[in-house]
């Protein structure tokens, strides 16, 4: 890890600042040159500690005007999404730790509460800025407290449904909340649908955004109109609007005053509008646009690249690749989308869902060849769940890729839109499990006890790539119902994994081993694992049998009570939440068999997991090789 003072060379404005309070007392002609500071070191330490890159190049100027006009942390900004909060962090109190960014004890990737009286709340997905930032906005009006409060979304979080769930209850309470919307037309993948086409509509009418606030700023220097006339002037500007552009601004028929589009990297400009927005009563929304990857070619020319690249030479641009001299086995997601393909080749019926992932779930394979078959539908879980039970009505085998962590947000859907009408949708939840560097919020530890809640749900998991392949086959052409296929990220452990695919037994488990003195249950990739600590038990002259659970609903009882029959001591093992996970319900089926023997589980512990290397996170919750062989000695020993 490098030494942080090799980044406090060559900063005279940004050494200043430690907090807010420094960064006020520079003059405003010297935020330009502090933004090209902030840049350059941000690059530099980004570059051998991979993060967020693009979003936040993007984000410079806006993050230093709202910390350099509102009086934080008095003033309250809520970030939606986290990401873009890296000039948040280095502003607040946290430059001298920026190297330690998203490594184990060192700090978080998104904004946490826990970490800094700054961070005002948790961000680590999208579209939940407007509603939180407004409840503290009416909160702070029924204290009376002298408090303004700012929601910050973009990089694509406006799709989110959530945020038009803020948007239409913004004007029904007494609030002075400012949205500020950073446009920067992507959110990791090129933003979709008709809002986003709405936006590159509003950026037309330069004139009028230009006219309208002149206006607004005589008629208060004339007197002639006060703050708490905005509603009559706000009529006044959207018939402004219609004349001028044919068209009514998509805020201003949520009583939201609408102000924009302007530059969002010029930064004694953004100063000056905030401050003379800063104050205005009721609900508003600033409206900026700026360009991700912005000041750095490379990310500019290619922003999805550059959302997160790795390490990378910032002179040069090259991506450093680690580069093995032996095969390495394929990422997980890219197994999921080329066999994705085959699929879709083998049946027109196949179709493919994503809520804007497709780069990271390796949908793009699917999108390349069979582009009127694949539908990527905006950071909209809800709507994604839902859509392709619609799909599926119509015949269709839709194939819905989602997050582990972000299928949360559809719940309802799942229970009320998919599993009540026992549709047949294949949920593929990339990321299950632990995920390394990104943290507590993206962690995939809840979609078995959630999942397994559900009537006429199945839930299962691939040990290996090659099962991950007969899985979706099977889910797709051979069991009915709504089916969840869980897969962690990144590589696995076959090099070999094209192999043709075959149709799998529902609710079937895989008998790797026999033995008596002791079995291994284990769901998913983290077999794997298990396997290696059933080879070194066997070394050493215990009888250990392991079974590759497959299912966590149904689970296959028969093979269950066969392994209650011959052993009375059973280790469970799974990457996910203790709490409701597949050793609960095989605990729950031991005590209906009135099994007599010992059970030990092991999962996630009924906490957040923080962010750092999987390894690492494995270690701390006892998922590792050594800790599973260590548990499984003591239970011998028991």
């Amino acid at each position: 890890m490098p030494d942080s003072s090799t980044h406090e060379q060559g900063y005279p404005l940004l050494d200043q600042i430690e907090t807010p309070s420094d960064l006020r007392r520079l003059k405003a002609e010297q935020l330009p040159a502090l933004c090209a500071e902030i840049r350059h070191f941000m690059l530099s330490t980004l570059s051998s500690i991979p993060g967020h890159l693009g979003a936040n190049l993007g984000a410079v100027e806006i993050t230093v005007a709202m910390h350099y006009v509102f009086d934080t942390p008095h003033d309250r900004i809520v970030w939606d999404v986290g990401h873009q909060a890296y000039v948040h962090k280095i502003l607040t109190g946290r430059r001298r730790d920026f190297h330690t960014l998203r490594t184990w004890g060192g700090l978080a990737g998104f904004p946490i509460p826990s970490e800094s009286e700054y961070d005002t709340f948790a961000a680590g997905h999208a579209s939940n800025s407007i509603s939180a930032a407004l409840g503290m906005a009416v909160g702070t009006a029924l204290k009376e407290e002298d408090r303004r409060v700012v929601a910050f979304i973009g990089d694509g979080a406006m799709s989110g449904g959530m945020a038009f769930e803020g948007l239409n209850n913004a004007s029904s309470f007494p609030n002075n909340l400012l949205i500020i919307l950073n446009d920067n037309n992507m959110s990791i993948d090129k933003n979709v649908g008709g809002l986003n086409r709405h936006m590159v509509n509003l950026l037309t009418n330069p004139t009028y955004n230009s006219m309208r606030y002149d206006m607004y700023r005589m008629l208060r220097k004339l007197h002639i109109v006060h703050e708490d006339q905005h509603k009559d002037l706000q009529r006044f500007n959207n018939r402004i609007k219609a004349l001028l552009s044919g068209q009514t601004n998509f805020f201003d028929s949520f009583s939201i005053r609408y102000l924009g589009p302007t530059d969002g990297h010029d930064v004694v400009h953004l100063v000056q509008l905030l401050q003379d927005i800063r104050d205005m009563k009721g609900p508003r929304l600033l409206h900026i646009s700026t360009t991700k990857g912005k000041g750095y070619i490379p990310a500019e020319k290619e922003p999805t690249i550059w959302h997160a690249p790795g390490k990378f030479d910032p002179s040069t641009g090259e991506r450093i690749q680690s580069v093995s001299s032996t095969p390495q086995p394929p990422k997980y997601q890219d197994v999921f989308g080329k066999t994705l393909v085959e699929l879709a080749d083998r049946d027109e019926r196949i179709v493919s869902v994503t809520p804007a992932m497709p780069t990271g779930c390796s949908m793009t394979f699917m999108m390349e060849k069979y582009p009127k078959r694949s539908f990527d539908v905006g950071i909209a879980e809800e709507h994604a769940v839902t859509f392709s039970s619609g799909l599926a009505a119509e015949g269709f085998i839709p194939v819905c890729n989602i997050y582990s962590t972000f299928m949360q947000r559809a719940y309802d859907q799942l229970i009320h839109d998919v599993a009540l009408t026992e549709s047949h949708v294949v949920f593929c939840l990339d990321r299950a499990g632990l995920v390394g560097e990104d943290g507590a919020t993206h962690q995939g530890a809840f979609d078995i006890a959630y999942l397994r809640t559900i009537p006429s749900m199945t839930v299962c998991s691939p040990y290996d790539e090659v099962q991950l392949r007969h899985l979706m086959y099977s889910a797709a052409f051979d069991w009915v119902g709504p089916v969840a296929i869980r897969y962690p990220r990144g590589a696995g452990s076959v090099v070999e994994w094209q192999q043709p695919m075959q149709s799998y037994p529902h609710g079937r488990a895989r008998v790797l081993s026999e033995g008596s003195s002791l079995a291994i249950l284990s769901l998913g990739p983290i077999g794997v694992s298990a396997s290696h600590v059933v080879e070194r038990l066997q070394a050493e002259g215990y009888s250990v049998a392991h079974i590759d659970l497959v299912f966590a609903k149904p689970l296959d009882e028969a093979c269950l009570r066969a392994v209650f029959a011959s052993t009375q001591k059973i280790l469970t093992i799974e990457e996910g939440c203790l709490n409701g996970g597949v050793g609960s319900a095989i605990l729950q089926l031991a005590m209906q068999e009135d099994y007599a023997g010992r059970i030990k589980t092991l999962g996630l512990p009924d906490e957040f997991i923080p962010h750092g290397t999987p390894q690492e996170q494995k270690l701390y919750c006892g998922l590792d090789e050594e800790s599973i062989y260590q548990a499984a000695k003591r239970l011998l020993a028991h």
